[in-house]
This record gives structure tokens, C-alpha cells and sequence, in this order.
């Protein structure tokens, strides 16, 4: 169970920026890293470093790089951030304080009920689209945005995937382009504009301190995965949507299917979200592309939704999947837009009941 630390020595810095990618020589061997400069520090050519060099030497499809565990040339002078009280990464040695958005959102009165939002006219709740995989979010979200122009979408990366906020050059681009408001990072993950002790936290805060008009709630990049029925980050879904439902938000899941993968398992609608529907205590919202032939579990409420996978294969937008592009995997895309459709149609109901 040790961790796969090396002792290296940085070659180059191929990119800036929060996450720092560049080339570390490992006994010999020179080898791609990345490091997340918030954490440990800027990084520059010929800084000696201690890596982990476990995903790598794995050959993980989504990790085949090392990252940068401590630079010892010019990472051992941080101090934290001032008055931050609350340990993200807790009792690792990643540990590291942060301001919870959820004490944005109102301490709790004596009497048990939450104090008011910290911005005037913020709602209280708005609809959820929960997410499996991340490859699901820019789809979900340029739909969304088209079907309800100027809404607020946020994003609450939690678990289940990759935890590092910073990782995604899609959020990045998502923010860039107007299509998310924000981005909360929750529970285990860390790094984003806004950090959250949980994503019960990290969703009410979003309408109740940010002004999040809606939200898409899901895992990072990559998957954990072990090919058994519970033992994969997908499941995470699960989680998200029960606090979704708890807190009262319309809860829409965005079903993981697809047409192209060789896993029958995956084929058609995921056994990861036919797990998930089995398994959540109260109805949600499925949202599925129209036509789709498919059966549910559980006693869900079916939505189906025509989708623009024309207009979204021209928007410039990261349109992969597992390494499969849009025609390999059809059905992938068309879930996924599907979801940011009932997601903008939830968003308009709201509109017009106010």
C-alpha cells in the first residue's frame, strides 16, 4: 500500500498554469508529469521533485503521466491560504485548509433554521442534471445553455473520476465560452474556483450563495472502475442524486448509453446508470433522446428529447468519448444532449413560474 514515490529532476516545462505539465527524468527516464502548482508550487526546468509514478507505470488510459508529490527546489515555502480552517485532502499528506462555500450560503440560526443567502434573490433550489462520466458535461451544458439562453448553469465536480479541479481543460473551456457560471469542487475533490465539505453543501450553495439558475453535478475526468456491479465511480451518480432530491431540486439523470462500445455491459444504457436508477429510494427524472429503445428500472419519470448533433459537432467542443469520436459512438453524444435538453426545458419551467 506504500506510495510509488521516485526522486526526479524536471527537464522541461512543456505548459503553465495551474496544472503545470512538464518532463521529469526518473532513473534515466525521461517522463511526462504534471504539477498542480496551487499545491506544491511553481515548477521550472532543473528543480529536483519527488513524483508518483503508480498511474503511469500502470499504463492507465487516463493517467499516463506522473505528478509532481513535492518540489523540494522551490515547494517547501507555502503557508496556505490566511484564515482558512477546513482540510480538504484531510490527514493525507495532501492536506491543505480551504474556505467551505457552504458558510457562504448562511450559518445555521439557533433555532435550526438556515440563515438567508448570502446574495439577495438567490434562489433556493433549481434543477440538477447528474452525470456519470465527464465526457457528458460539455454536452450537457451546450444544450442546456441553448435551450434556456442566459441561465446560470454551475458545475459540482465530485467524486468517482479524477479529484483535482484544476485537471479539466474542459471546465476550463466551458467557463471561457459563458456556458458554466461557476465551478464547485466537492467532498474528496479540490482546486476549483470554490471548494465544498460535501455535494449536499456544494448544490445548495450554488443557489443559494452563487446564483446558480441550475447545476450539473458529476465526477472529473477519467473513471474508477473494477467491472463489477458497485465497484466503479459511476456510482457516484447514486450520491449526487439522492442529495438533489433531498434538498428538494428536480433531479434529472443523464443516463451513460452507448453504441460503440465494445463492452457489452455498456452497450445500449450503461449497467453503471442501470445500477443507479435501480438503486435510488425515490423517482428522478431520465432523460433519454427521442426514439430510444430502452427500459428502465425503477419507477422513474421518462423525458425524451429531440437533440441538435449537428449544431454540436460544429460548436469546437470536446466531442470524445473513451477515445471514440461522435460518429464511433453516436448514442454517447445523443444521452448526453438530451440530458442539457430536459435540463434547459427545467430551467424555462422555473422562468415561468416566478
Amino acid at each position: 500500500m506504500r506510495l510509488k514515490l521516485r526522486r526526479g529532476r524536471v527537464v522541461s516545462v512543456e505548459r503553465r498554469g495551474p496544472v503545470a505539465e512538464c518532463t521529469v527524468e526518473v532513473g534515466g527516464e525521461r517522463r511526462p508529469a504534471v504539477s498542480y502548482t496551487a499545491l506544491t508550487g511553481p515548477v521550472e526546468a532543473g528543480d529536483d521533485v519527488v513524483v508518483n509514478v503508480a498511474a503511469r507505470d500502470l499504463g492507465l488510459g487516463s493517467g499516463g503521466f506522473d505528478i509532481v508529490h513535492v518540489n523540494l527546489t522551490r515547494g517547501l515555502e507555502g503557508e496556505g491560504i490566511p484564515g482558512a480552517h477546513v482540510m480538504k485532502l484531510n490527514y493525507t499528506s495532501l492536506q491543505h485548509a480551504v474556505e467551505p462555500v457552504e458558510e457562504r450560503a448562511g450559518a445555521v440560526e439557533p433555532d435550526g433554521e438556515p440563515a438567508e443567502a448570502a446574495q439577495e434573490g438567490a434562489r433556493r433550489v433549481g434543477p440538477v442534471a447528474v452525470i456519470a462520466l465527464h465526457g457528458q458535461l460539455p454536452c450537457v451544458a451546450w444544450e442546456a445553455a441553448r435551450r434556456a439562453p442566459g441561465a446560470r448553469i454551475g458545475y459540482v465536480q465530485t467524486t468517482g473520476g479524477a479529484l483535482p479541479g484544476e485537471l479539466s481543460r474542459t471546465v476550463a473551456e466551458l467557463r471561457g465560452r459563458g456556458l458554466l457560471a461557476g465551478h464547485v469542487t466537492a467532498g474528496a475533490a479540490f482546486g476549483a474556483e470554490h471548494e465544498a465539505i460535501s455535494t449536499a453543501g456544494a448544490v445548495d450553495a450554488g443557489f443559494r450563495a452563487l446564483g446558480w439558475d441550475a447545476c450539473i453535478a458529476g465526477p472529473g475526468p477519467g473513471i474508477l472502475g473494477s467491472a463489477t456491479r458497485l465497484g466503479h465511480g459511476g456510482l457516484a451518480a447514486l450520491d449526487t442524486a439522492h442529495a438533489a432530491l433531498a434538498l428538494g431540486c428536480p433531479t434529472i439523470v443523464v443516463p451513460r448509453m452507448s453504441s460503440g462500445d465494445p463492452r457489452e455491459r455498456h452497450r445500449g444504457l450503461s449497467h453503471h446508470t442501470a445500477t443507479v436508477l435501480e438503486l435510488l429510494l425515490a423517482p428522478a427524472i431520465v432523460a433519454l433522446p427521442g426514439g430510444a429503445d430502452v427500459e428502465l428500472p425503477g419507477r422513474h419519470e421518462v423525458r425524451e428529447a429531440a437533440v441538435d448533433l449537428d449544431g454540436y459537432r460544429s460548436s469546437g467542443l470536446p466531442a470524445r468519448t473513451m477515445g471514440r469520436g461522435i460518429d464511433e459512438d453516436e448514442l454517447f453524444f445523443r444521452s448526453a444532449l438530451a440530458g442539457g435538453a430536459v435540463l434547459g426545458e427545467e430551467i424555462d419551467g422555473l422562468r415561468a413560474d416566478r
